[in-house]
């Protein structure tokens, strides 16, 4: 397993349990206890965890900083595109209707939904330009882009005119990206306008499908669109906790974990 991956794993299980254990994460991971102290020490830089004698516990704050879709793109790619060839089995059948959300894991199932036998049966709405204009390139007709303000660092069309929009339409599927996923704040993002948005497709769509790898989970930003209950699957990594997969599924949550190689 490379660094990256190993603290990506590292940070999503503090994140869940709320504190970890040098000797424990040795073990897991079989490293020496100095490369876990190493590991914890880059996670402490970069703000994802708190040091402490030991071990390491989970930064409490509410987050609010975004990246840019490119910083996102390069971000877990691997968990990603294992995520999006998932969601692929969730996609309604032909003459069906999708919304798609903004964001890289969506974007990467709407290039696998380009190649679909049905894919030019299907309606799809979202409000991410590079998810319509991708579609729309690859010849797929039923394609409607929302209209209203686009958000520069997501390309995510928000604003009362998409709202609007949105009040007047359902879909089978929505599938729905997410900066952080706990149990009790549910999926949340940074931003009220993008969260509005999000909360429309969840809540005129017949079934709701969360493409989130296993780095959002236990994290928590400003702005809460959705709670538990109001999701039917989770499509996540092999570096989610075991702990976290059992609580969703005790909620009635299908969860799916991919294997991220």
């Amino acid at each position: 397993m490379y660094a990256e991956e190993r603290r990506r794993q590292i940070a999503s299980l503090t994140a869940v349990e709320g504190r970890v254990n040098v000797t424990e994460l040795s073990e897991r991971f079989d490293v020496t206890a100095e490369t876990i102290r190493r590991d914890l020490a880059v996670l402490d830089r970069d703000g994802v965890v708190h040091r402490v004698h030991g071990g390491a516990v989970a930064s409490q704050s509410f987050q609010t900083a975004e990246f840019t879709l490119d910083a996102r793109s390069r971000s877990a790619s691997t968990a990603k595109s294992a995520i999006a060839r998932a969601a692929v089995d969730y996609l309604p059948q032909p003459g069906g209707s999708i919304f798609l959300d903004a964001g890289t894991t969506i974007n990467a199932l709407a290039d696998l939904i380009s190649v679909q036998p049905n894919a030019h049966s299907w309606s799809i709405v979202s409000n991410s330009l590079p998810i319509a204009l991708s579609l729309a390139s690859n010849g797929l007709s039923e394609v409607q882009l929302l209209g209203g303000t686009v958000r520069a660092i997501t390309q995510a069309v928000v604003g009362d005119t998409a709202l609007r929009t949105m009040a007047l339409m359902r879909a089978d599927v929505a599938f729905i990206g997410t900066n952080a996923l706990t149990l009790d704040h549910g999926l949340s993002t940074a931003d009220s306008q993008e969260a509005a948005m999000k909360s429309a497709f969840v809540t005129h769509a017949q079934k709701v499908v969360v493409l989130c790898d296993s780095t959002k989970l236990g994290n928590d930003y400003l702005v809460s669109f959705a709670s538990i209950a109001d999701l039917d699957v989770v499509i996540t990594d092999s570096g989610a906790p075991q702990s976290f997969i059992d609580q969703l599924r005790d909620r009635e949550v299908e969860v799916i974990v991919v294997e991220d190689k």
